[in-house]
């Protein structure tokens, strides 16, 4: 993975207070991670940067879609992705990004680089099934959906087979319930 300079946060110039950034992350993006499940990409991200005296805190907010492939019938469509994520940077002796939400950076530390949370929380936004919406409302035409309906098992065999228990199977389950 190369760094990108554009996700590169000067922080040391910048005074104490609220600061925004805005990013426009596409297809692209995705290719420094060689990261191909998406067929294509449309996603803002916001991120709000408060300077403190002894610390950092990053509120990152992305909204916008990503192209996936259906899991059932392989047919592309665009997933609609939301999330929220924060993020506290502190300064240490060495850096650390062992805990989900805190970065520790060495002190002397000018600018941190943002483009990995960016990256997993995309990833994260998206479910890990992926349904067309055209198979919830029914309104997708596809032939895999077509051959899924004529294989799956019809309920009215079921019924049929219930019916043909053995009669001795009942006064057996009956004992069950004279307690």
């Amino acid at each position: 993975m190369k760094r990108l300079k554009e996700f590169n946060i000067p922080f040391v110039g910048l005074k104490l207070g609220k600061h925004h950034f805005e990013y426009k992350i596409e297809q692209a993006f995705f290719g420094h991670f060689e990261y191909d499940d998406f067929n294509d990409v449309d996603v803002s991200v916001d991120v709000e940067l408060e300077k403190k005296t002894t610390l950092l805190e990053l509120h990152f907010k992305i909204s916008g879609w990503v192209n996936v492939n259906c899991d059932l019938t392989n047919e592309p469509y665009n997933q609609d992705i939301n999330s929220t994520f924060s993020l506290v940077v502190k300064f240490g002796e060495e850096y650390n990004d062992e805990h989900i939400d805190i970065l520790i950076v060495p002190h002397g530390t000018y600018e941190i680089n943002i483009q990995q949370y960016i990256y997993e929380l995309i990833i994260l936004a998206v479910p890990a099934k992926r349904v067309h919406p055209g198979i919830k409302d029914g309104s997708l035409n596809s032939d895999i959906l077509k051959k899924l309906e004529e294989l799956s098992p019809k309920l009215k065999e079921t019924k049929e087979k219930e019916e043909d228990i053995d009669p001795r199977w009942n006064t057996l389950k009956k004992l069950l319930t004279d307690k």
